[in-house]
């Protein structure tokens, strides 16, 4: 059987950082770091996913709808997820409600075992404690012919990249000088990276590239 891709797109300041200084709980992306994502909360596609009306049309719209395309699984970190540092608190059931926008398996890098967290809509946390590797391996294993996609943060990517198993990274450069936070590219190791698409609006620049 035929087996899909892995791929990541994330959004990036100017100055290269994936979330602002002083990350909390009240700002889980630090200081100024939602500023980051302003493009994809106007979109339509966006809103459609979180189970809001309205939004925008165009070439950032597209991008979106297009990120969910084919998709089988996700992986994201521990503090993408959320709920501080070490032990589980089991009341934590992550940043996005009863019903989190992923409607897939995602599977949660963490040093801490606790049992798989299933939600409404069709998403189901399993926590991974053995690694990036056997992360994306189980992904990839529970999509099938489907994509995985890396959410994210910034030390889930930089893992992947490292260990040379990302196949496809879009970027989402949003005209926005955070001055400080989390790097998107420290210790990803030397991957090499070949742009193969480029579009964008006045409110964000989109680049895919081929890594590999």
């Amino acid at each position: 059987m035929p087996i899909g891709a892995v791929r990541c797109q994330i959004t990036v300041s100017l100055d290269g950082f994936v979330a602002g200084p002083q990350p909390s709980v009240e700002e889980p992306l630090g200081v100024g770091g939602m500023a980051l994502h302003e493009w994809a909360f106007a979109t339509r596609a966006w809103r459609e996913q979180h189970g809001q009306d309205g939004g925008e049309d165009g070439v950032d719209n597209e991008v979106v709808t297009r990120t969910t395309e084919g998709l089988g699984a996700y992986v994201m970190g521990r503090r993408m997820f959320g709920g501080g540092e070490g032990e589980w608190d089991l009341s934590w059931k992550g940043w996005w409600g009863e019903e989190p926008p992923f409607h897939l398996p995602v599977f949660v890098l963490t040093h801490h075992a606790r049992e798989p967290l299933e939600m409404a809509g069709g998403t189901t946390f399993t926590f991974v404690t053995d690694g990036i590797e056997s992360a994306v391996a189980r992904a990839r294993e529970t999509a099938g012919e489907g994509d995985v996609m890396v959410a994210g943060g910034a030390s889930a990517v930089q893992q992947c990249l490292a260990a040379g198993l990302l196949g496809e990274l879009q970027l989402h450069i949003a005209p926005v000088l955070l001055g400080g936070g989390t790097r998107l590219f420290e210790d990803a190791g030397s991957p090499r990276v070949k742009p193969v698409e480029v579009s964008g609006s006045p409110a964000v620049t989109h680049i895919t590239y081929r890594v590999g």
